[in-house]
Parts: structure tokens; sequence; C-alpha cells
């Protein structure tokens, strides 16, 4: 028996993911599109994303392709045809992990203050959260030298 459509996709939804394999901006939203065969689809999706001439649009298109299709794949089927430096690299992986590494800073931080000084007053608290990352690694260098929270008033205000 032969398939005469042999294509996944069927009506506004192979327009669609036509559309977005000719549009970088689009691909992202490619990996959505419902089909029979969708990890073919991803594929095609990757293989675009590779084609991207430019390394720092290839990076960024990758990395919101990845973070959608894990709504819909398991991050080991992303990885077989998204290479992971690529998504690395993306500004939007970036962003994510550096406020991955903030709030478990912040939570290192507060953990620590409440140990040595019991519980910190929570206007303590907000200040510290709207650190930036380096700062927050700066005073993570110099809580031990605190040997009150008025150390660590001081310390804020100066910042």
């Amino acid at each position: 028996m032969v398939r005469k459509n042999c294509n996944p996709l069927s009506g506004n939804a192979f327009t669609f993911f036509q559309q977005a394999l000719n549009n970088p901006a689009l691909l992202p939203l490619a990996s959505l599109t419902r089909t029979n065969l969708p990890f073919i689809l991803l594929g095609q999706v990757a293989e675009k994303i590779a084609k991207i001439p430019n390394r720092e649009e290839r990076q960024n298109i990758a990395g919101c392709t990845e973070i959608l299709a894990g709504l819909k794949f398991e991050k080991d089927v992303i990885r077989q045809f998204l290479r992971e430096d690529i998504m690395q690299e993306s500004v939007i992986y970036q962003d994510i992990l550096q406020k991955g590494k903030k709030k478990e800073a912040v939570k290192w931080i507060t953990s620590f203050l409440n140990y040595r000084f019991g519980d910190v007053n929570s206007s303590l608290i907000a200040e510290i959260q709207v650190l930036s990352l380096p700062k927050l690694e700066a005073m993570r260098n110099v809580l031990f030298n605190f040997a009150t929270l008025a150390d660590l008033e001081v310390w804020l205000k100066q910042q």
C-alpha cells in the first residue's frame, strides 16, 4: 500500500510550519506545531537553526527553541537535535542561569544570616534580594566579618 500523503502535518499546521521554516524568528514556535511525527519536525527545526549564518542569532534562536520545545519534549530528545553548547551561549540561557545563581546566593546568604543572628528583619532580606549577583558574591566573601546585624546594615548602605 502506497501512502499518498507522508506529510506529518496538514492544513493550517503545515502552512504555519512552512512559514516558520523560512523565518528564523518563528523557528522556536515551529517546535510546538501539532504533528504525528514530532521528532521529524524537531529535526527539521534543528537543521534550519544550524544553517543560520549569524552566530548570535543562531544561539538565541536555539535557546528559545530549547525552552519552548521543553513544553512538548523531554530534555534528552531536545539535546539529540539541538547542540547544547550553542544553547548555553544564548543570552536567554545565560539570563536564566544568572537568575538561578542569584536565587541560590540569596538563599545561602539569608540562611547563613538567620543561623548566625537569628531571624533577620524582612527589610534587610528585601535589601539583599535586590542586590546584583556580583554584589551578592562580594557579600558572601565578607559575611564572616560581620559581628552584628549593624555591620550588615553598614555594608548594605555602602553598596
